[in-house]
């Protein structure tokens, strides 16, 4: 496959955390300044850094002259490790020593389901060490916030949260591939990183596009997180025929469009 925004095809590689696992990582070179943010893109849960939405980021990078970082989560993509030794947090923790080791100046990050709780933890961090000024705005894509503990635990039928319990994980079917294999360290670790508790701000604009006929994550439960973000400039934009991937041309030309306006 011919992937035009990516000048070398191969990946670089971070080092990250106490095991020490090899985090690939993809820059379009660019501008990255006050007046021009960078960006920086966080994919989804079993998705990597060369799906369409990604891919179109980078490809308008290029055309733009601006910066974008990508990057797969351990277990994902081309990055080492297992994918069931993942959580949120492991997760998390890629996000920052990519976000830390790859930009400088405020940035516009860019999170994809999944990727959109990522985002918001990103956000929480940077927060924890006075570093607000370093984002420039979130642009979340049917963000699932909460998403192992909202759409995935309360979800599982008793039997299978049984099951998860005592065999340690469960094969969920899926629609867009092999089963996915959810953990019970998934699951535990996910209740540590809850963000739809209570109102919280990350101190910069919020762009949420959500499809309505999405059937992974409820429009609803965009909603939830709109009214958490109480202190933040937030708009929401719903897309009525909208499913969760949000990849058809006029969805990639919506995310794009919201990109540019935040920065």
């Amino acid at each position: 496959m011919n992937h035009p925004a990516d000048k070398d095809d191969a990946p670089h590689f971070l080092t990250v955390g106490d095991d020490q696992r090899a985090i690939a990582v993809r820059v379009t070179p660019g501008v990255s300044t006050a007046g021009s943010p960078g960006v920086l893109w966080c994919g989804g849960f079993l998705s990597d850094m060369r799906g369409s939405k990604a891919q179109a980021l980078a490809e308008w990078g290029a055309r733009t002259g601006r910066r974008i970082v990508r990057f797969d989560y351990s277990g994902h993509g081309e990055s080492a490790g297992a994918f069931e030794d993942g959580t949120i947090s492991r997760w998390a923790q890629d996000a920052l020593a990519v976000f830390d080791a790859e930009t400088q100046g405020p940035q516009i990050v860019v999170g994809s389901s999944m990727g959109g709780w990522i985002a918001l933890l990103l956000a929480r961090a940077l927060a924890a060490r006075g570093e607000t000024g370093r984002l420039a705005a979130l642009v979340l894509i049917a963000p699932a916030p909460d998403f192992t503990e909202e759409l995935m635990w309360k979800a599982m039928p008793e039997e299978v949260r049984a099951a998860l319990m005592r065999d340690g994980q469960w094969v969920r079917p899926s629609e867009y591939g092999p089963g996915q294999v959810i953990t019970r360290g998934l699951i535990e670790d996910g209740r540590a990183n809850l963000v739809l508790g209570a109102p919280f701000a990350v101190g910069c604009p919020v762009r949420i596009l959500q499809g309505v006929a999405d059937p992974d994550v409820p429009w609803q439960h965009a909603l939830r997180l709109v009214t958490c973000l109480a202190e933040d400039d937030v708009v929401l934009s719903l897309i009525k025929d909208g499913d969760h991937r949000l990849s058809r041309p006029e969805d990639i030309e919506r995310i794009l469009a919201a990109v540019e306006e935040a920065g």
